[in-house]
């Protein structure tokens, strides 16, 4: 079922997103691909691994490049569409119950919501000072990937580091669930936080999709009425689903992560508007109220133009905003495996715990 209840046939599914995928590729094409079109032509080179990082991050950017996207399937393709979907969900829960073992929570609470379960992980860094404070953790993955057990694994980290008790939402996504679906599920859980917590006591946080996911949220959260939390942080947000930024362009093929998301875009709006401001967070009216908010990304994320475009909307409208950009880094960081990651996620909690010290 779709997020008004109605059966979704597949025929109708897989018309309304290859449309919407044909659409932003013509768009993109027309852009950049049009003879006489002003731009800048380069010839082939190559882009050499900085020695200005890590040298486990320098590692991560040895790796070959990302090509996953080419094994997506069809847009129609719905059956294809959920094996693929159950085999990278299963991946990841894999290696991220293996790769977060040291974070492992002293609790792990599940709390069933009208369709979705919010996950509360109560870390081991817990302190009496912090135990009325709570974080939401909207997880990435594309908008179709990261669910189940995932959605908790992908926030251990960071609640130890921060030690926060944390609630991570395992949102409905596609090709049975579509937009609003996550996003719904993503504002129920933040009233089911603020219900139990100081608003000031909260914060929000979201890599990748779950940006955009976590200021969506907060945008309709505003929009209804409800009280908006302490701090927010954005990790490389998927701010804008037009991808239409220049690092979109600059970056293709640099991220060691990201391909386009077009596919899997098209799959999650189900044929709506992509600059809904419910769908693009970028578009949105910050005059209105948002929380202070922490941006960052990497000189080498595809979602670069993203967060600097949306940093630069909050400032504009007179919000708050830190950016921080980091050197070489694709998108959310280096995988786990460089110091940089720590450091970004320090930084980050650093942020969230200032400004409940604030609120």
């Amino acid at each position: 079922m779709n997020a008004t209840g109605r059966d979704l046939e597949p025929e109708a599914v897989g018309g309304t997103v290859a449309s919407q995928g044909k659409a932003m590729e013509k768009s993109r094409t027309s852009a950049v691909d049009t003879p006489g079109a002003p731009g800048i032509s380069l010839p082939a080179r190559r882009i050499p691994i900085p020695t200005t990082i890590s040298v486990e991050a320098q590692a991560v950017l040895a790796w070959p490049s990302p090509g996953a996207a080419a094994l997506e399937p069809d847009p129609e393709d719905s059956a294809g569409w959920e094996k693929f979907i159950d085999e990278g969900n299963a991946a990841f829960s894999q290696m991220l119950a293996s790769q977060m073992a040291a974070s492992q929570p002293t609790e792990l609470i599940e709390h069933r919501l009208s369709s979705a379960t919010l996950y509360e992980i109560v870390p081991a860094t817990l302190s009496a000072e912090r135990g009325n404070n709570a974080l939401l953790y909207v997880h990435g993955g594309a908008f179709i990937l990261g669910g189940g057990m995932s959605a908790a694994y992908f926030a251990y980290e960071l609640a130890r580091i921060s030690g926060l008790r944390t609630f991570s939402i395992d949102y409905r996504m596609p090709p049975q669930s579509p937009y609003p679906a996550a996003l719904n599920d993503v504002l129920e859980g933040y009233r089911f936080i603020i219900s139990k917590f100081a608003v000031l006591n909260v914060a929000i946080y979201g890599p990748s999709a779950g940006g955009g996911l976590a200021a969506s949220c907060l945008l309709k959260a505003r929009d209804l009425g409800l009280p908006l939390p302490a701090a927010c942080v954005l990790h490389s947000p998927e701010a804008d689903l037009t991808e239409s930024g220049d690092s979109f362009e600059t970056n293709l093929g640099i991220d060691p992560v990201l391909k386009r998301l077009t596919k899997s875009i098209a799959l999650y709006a189900d044929g709506n508007d992509l600059k809904d401001p419910y769908l693009s967070p970028l578009f949105g009216d910050f005059t209105k109220g948002f929380p202070p908010t922490m941006l960052s990304a990497g000189t080498r994320d595809l979602f670069l133009s993203n967060t600097v475009l949306m940093h630069r909307a909050l400032r504009r409208a007179g919000v708050p905003a830190d950016l921080s950009i980091w050197e070489a880094m694709g998108h959310v960081g280096f995988f786990g495996a460089a110091p940089e990651d720590r450091e970004i996620l320090e930084e980050q909690a650093q942020f969230i715990l200032d400004h409940f010290t604030k609120g």
